[in-house]
């Protein structure tokens, strides 16, 4: 055989090596996701998601992190390196979903929404109820049928008029199967993945979706050694960042990068989206819960130019999320959003192009401020970009002697200048 064959044929055993490896990622990715939207997890009750989350990451990635909880349900997950934390990772477990009101004579459910729902968006759909024996049954949300309904009743369904009904005829029925008021409800909907389109449809995506992407950055950081960073999963999210304000004078870090299920806006008519599906992961400036601060955003955007990464910008009227808690303590935070079709519905699409995008955005990020940060420190510090020097500012203070131990000798001095 030629030379030029054998280097041929190597070539081709490579490329198809690669292709098995990628797909085989792929696959794990795909589980991965349906998984997490296919638990049971909203908001107050996230146990089924913890266990998952822990249980995956346990396998994967320890000894590098060491894991523990709190009263509310929070995961924390550290290194075991004892290395100085620059960054905290942040994701949300909790889905929006339901809890049982009353239980009426006809058998019926009353019920009021966790999270931010449209009522519009529950009626009619398959329901999961989560009994006190800790079982599951399963129900439907009703409304009057349009047969029934007079003038009045046919405008906007709100929840005061909703019921669940999982099949019973009295309220000794459903005490019966273990449905009282207090048990949790979320949507029953499967989640499925379609090749052709490389999308999600499921539910809880706001935002299991987050809750996969960091679980995948903190695998990329444990292969690539980076140990400068912390992870929190949080609970109680969609009912008033009630995890977050739990967890936050517990947190290390002193940036924050959140990932969230952010709701996309390429369905609505909208001219010039800014958080298109399939278009790469967003970076909200504004929301009504926070101002993004504008030079850890550009630092942001400057990896992302670098890398050659899609990145898209949105500006939001309404909307919050954990970092509206951890940049009023002190945390500069950015927001890492996966475009999320139909967020806070019972079925959802996102794309896997998306969740990978903002896994390398997030990973480069890291390496970026890490890097920078060990640089500092060099006798013969390079010349730094602008927005790179604000960033050496803020983690060593305005002390020009930044030859410091990057393993954390040196504490947070609190009266250190900060460059904005």
């Amino acid at each position: 055989m030629s030379e030029s064959k054998k280097q041929k044929q190597n070539a081709t055993g490579k490329n198809r090596n690669k292709q098995t490896k990628a797909q085989a990622e792929k696959k794990k990715t795909i589980e991965l996701v349906q998984a997490l939207s296919s638990a049971f997890g909203p908001s107050g009750m996230e146990d089924e998601v913890r266990d998952e989350i822990c249980t995956r990451l346990q396998a994967h990635t320890k000894p590098r992190y060491t894991f523990s909880c709190d009263s509310i349900g929070n995961l924390y997950v550290e290194n075991a390196c004892n290395s100085k934390v620059w960054i905290t990772l942040d994701a949300h477990m909790d889905e929006v979903g339901f809890m049982i009101q009353n239980v009426l004579a006809d058998g019926t459910l009353s019920f009021l929404p966790l999270g931010g729902w449209d009522p519009v968006n529950a009626a009619g759909q398959a329901v999961t109820i989560h009994t006190v024996y800790g079982g599951r049954i399963r129900g439907v949300v009703t409304s009057i049928p349009p047969h029934f309904q007079n003038g009045q009743e046919k405008k906007q369904p709100d929840f005061s008029s909703l019921r669940i009904d999982i099949g019973a005829d009295s309220r000794d029925q459903v005490f019966e199967a273990g449905v009282e008021p207090g048990c949790f409800v979320v949507p029953q909907t499967e989640c499925t993945f379609d090749w052709q389109f490389n999308t999600f449809c499921g539910k809880a995506f706001d935002d299991r979706i987050g809750c996969a992407a960091l679980m995948m950055t903190l695998e990329q950081l444990k292969d690539q050694e980076l140990s400068h960073v912390e992870a929190i999963f949080t609970a109680q999210e969609e009912v008033g960042e009630r995890g977050m304000m739990a967890a936050v004078e517990a947190l290390k870090g002193k940036l924050a990068i959140c990932f969230e299920g952010c709701p996309a806006d390429d369905t609505f008519g909208e001219v010039f989206p800014t958080s298109a599906m399939g278009k790469g992961p967003m970076i909200r400036a504004f929301d009504k819960s926070m101002i993004t601060h504008p030079k850890w955003l550009g630092f942001a955007r400057l990896i992302a130019h670098k890398n050659d990464l899609p990145l898209q910008i949105a500006v939001r009227k309404g909307g919050g999320t954990n970092g509206g808690i951890l940049h009023t303590h002190n945390i500069p935070t950015i927001v890492i959003g996966i475009p999320t079709r139909y967020a806070h519905s019972s079925c959802c699409f996102c794309s896997i192009e998306d969740l990978n995008n903002a896994v390398k955005l997030a990973c480069k990020i890291i390496e970026g401020v890490v890097e920078i940060a060990q640089s500092a420190q060099d006798s013969f510090a390079p010349i730094f970009e602008p927005k790179e020097e604000w960033l050496i500012e803020y983690l060593f203070g305005s002390n020009p002697d930044r030859n410091l131990n990057f393993e954390g000798d040196r504490p947070f001095d609190p009266d250190d200048e900060l460059p904005f």
